[in-house]
């Protein structure tokens, strides 16, 4: 299928990428959430409703969703960095041990049956929404970061896992960082420069090293979808200020405890098509 045969086959799919891309954008700026946590689902439902099936539609929405967060991810750093809120001295100390797990959890998932990333997404997401339910902002464990040695761990681990299920690292860093009572608002800073060490070698792997399915989606290349690409970015960067303007004008602590909500229903959904 040629890719105008799908545009004109999948109308309303292409709406719906249009709107994720404008929805994962506000959501981004609105509530400091990253936008894989909204792609790669939409993505995996989205896919399958094509026909794909669902260990193919895992994979490519994990490699797409992570190609997608290259560019957002350079507009929120310019954006954060304005404000003082990006610690590149922590990503100095970081990069390298989160590049191996990057590399690591990409690697895996060109050689790996999907659905073991699809119940990964679907703890991830569901932890996580437990976490914006139940856990208040300035709760912390520790008094400070551990040592060098607990600082490689938390790196290669936020890289590996984030890869794996296609999310920029805000999702893992920013709970991490601050449980270990490191500033909330530095957090958010840092975690979207975190999102670029794993989203560009990540999508750059899957891209070149990944095997495209058979029953992949039109516009495959290697495991990135580009038609999807093509439709997320460009609102999701138009949106993003949109987002982060209406934060200040709405109460983003109720609607965070919303989405987080939704997002505990899509990733028990996500288990429960693994487990019927």
């Amino acid at each position: 299928m040629s890719s105008i045969e799908f545009l004109t086959q999948h109308g309303p799919s292409f709406l719906a990428l249009v709107a994720t891309g404008a929805f994962a954008g506000i959501l981004a700026g609105l509530l400091g959430v990253g936008g894989g946590i909204v792609i790669v689902p939409v993505l995996f439902f989205l896919f399958q409703s094509f026909g794909v099936s669902a260990d193919t539609a895992m994979v490519v929405a994990t490699a797409t969703s992570l190609a997608t967060i290259v560019p957002t991810s350079i507009s929120s750093i310019r954006a954060h960095n304005q404000k003082g809120n990006v610690d590149f001295a922590l990503l100095k100390r970081w990069a390298a041990f989160i590049f191996i797990g990057v590399l690591a959890g990409s690697w895996l998932v060109t050689r790996v049956n999907g659905t073991w990333f699809t119940i990964l997404f679907g703890l991830i997401a569901t932890l996580s929404a437990l976490n914006m339910l139940f856990r208040t902002g300035k709760s912390s464990i520790f008094q400070q970061l551990p040592g060098q040695l607990g600082q490689s761990a938390m790196g290669s681990c936020i890289g590996f896992f984030s890869s794996m299920i296609g999310i920029g690292g805000g999702t893992l860093s920013v709970p991490m960082l601050t449980l270990c009572n490191y500033p909330a608002h530095k957090a958010v800073g840092t975690a979207a420069a975190i999102g670029l060490l794993i989203s560009l070698p990540g999508a750059l792997t899957m891209l070149l090293l990944g095997n495209t399915p058979v029953d992949a989606p039109a516009g495959t290349l290697g495991l990135v979808n580009l038609l999807a690409f093509l439709c997320i970015v460009p609102l999701t960067v138009v949106f993003a200020p949109v987002g982060a303007s209406l934060a200040a004008k709405l109460d983003a602590a109720k609607l965070k405890k919303v989405f987080a909500v939704i997002l505990l229903v899509t990733g028990l959904r996500m288990l429960l098509q693994i487990a019927l």
